[in-house]
């Protein structure tokens, strides 16, 4: 009997440009966007890690400085809150920091789309399974998203993705399931296309930014075929994928925050704030004098 494979690799697609949050992101990274006191990218690869990930790839582009830094020491700031006796802040500044050679980076020099995004950091994945996260989905659950699908990766041994059903007016805004069947949670895929106009989508179905994806992907993504916006899409190799193999569809438990539009990332500060003891009571009479 063949050994089960394992993920241990998850990669994050992090060189896009955030246009749709200019001018904030004239000069930060939209990853770097902060959900109460913490950064998008910040709450993802606390996710990974949590689920067990050993290796975190970041694919990233120009004027990403800001986010390396995030993710690495900071002698000046670390030795100021030392002496000013902040150890609460100074242990929480410290932890930010993963163990040396946790964190690998590639660049993606060139927009050319997230399938050619993942497609950069095929040589640091090598022939394994991994994982994709998107910064731009936060999800508030008490078991990480990633850990629940890797809990079914065990069993499947197969690419996933995580799913949400969505308003049907939105289907051109993601990948689109076309599915066969479904059971405890798990949805067995037809087929997928990318950002299908409402009266074309085969179901209200979306892809969600979490993913475990064979390495067969990388040969497939190598032919860069262009798809919806002229680039080089991940659903459309997944969905030449599935001739050769099976994908499945995980329903996830817990509220998904789309990040990636204005309207999102405040729910998502709101909602993330409201879990939090230190204003939750100020936030709240503030909502109901404000709203009233």
């Amino acid at each position: 009997m063949s050994e089960k494979m394992k993920v241990r690799k998850a990669v994050f697609p992090v060189a896009g440009l955030g246009t749709r949050f200019l001018p904030a992101t004239k000069a930060m990274p939209k990853e770097m966007l902060p959900v109460v006191d913490k950064p998008l990218i910040q709450y993802a690869v606390e996710e990974a890690l949590k689920s067990g990930i050993e290796e975190i790839i970041f694919v990233t582009g120009r004027r990403k400085e800001a986010l390396e830094d995030h993710f690495d020491s900071s002698c000046e700031l670390e030795h100021t809150l030392m002496i000013r006796s902040k150890d609460s802040l100074l242990n929480e500044i410290q932890s930010l920091v993963p163990e040396s050679g946790t964190i690998v980076y590639t660049r993606q020099s060139e927009p050319l789309g997230l399938g050619h995004a993942i497609w950069c950091a095929r040589h640091i994945v090598g022939h394994e399974p991994f994982a994709v996260l998107l910064a731009d989905d936060l999800i508030m659950t008490d078991t990480p998203v990633l850990k629940q699908m890797l809990d079914r990766f065990e069993t499947l041994q197969s690419s996933m993705v995580a799913i949400e059903a969505v308003d049907p007016s939105e289907t051109d805004k993601y990948g689109i399931l076309d599915v066969e069947s479904a059971d405890d949670g798990i949805v067995r895929i037809r087929g997928m296309v990318e950002k299908p106009a409402p009266d074309q989508a085969p179901s209200n179905k979306a892809i969600i930014g979490r993913y475990i994806l064979m390495p067969e992907i990388f040969s497939l993504l190598e032919q860069k075929e262009r798809g919806a916006g002229g680039e080089i899409q991940i659903t459309d190799a997944m969905a030449r994928l599935l001739k050769q193999q099976p994908i499945f569809g995980f329903e996830f438990q817990g509220q998904r925050f789309d990040c990636g539009n204005k309207a999102g990332f405040q729910m998502a500060n709101i909602a993330f704030a409201m879990k939090r003891p230190d204003i939750r009571e100020k936030l709240l009479a503030f909502m109901k004098t404000f709203v009233s």
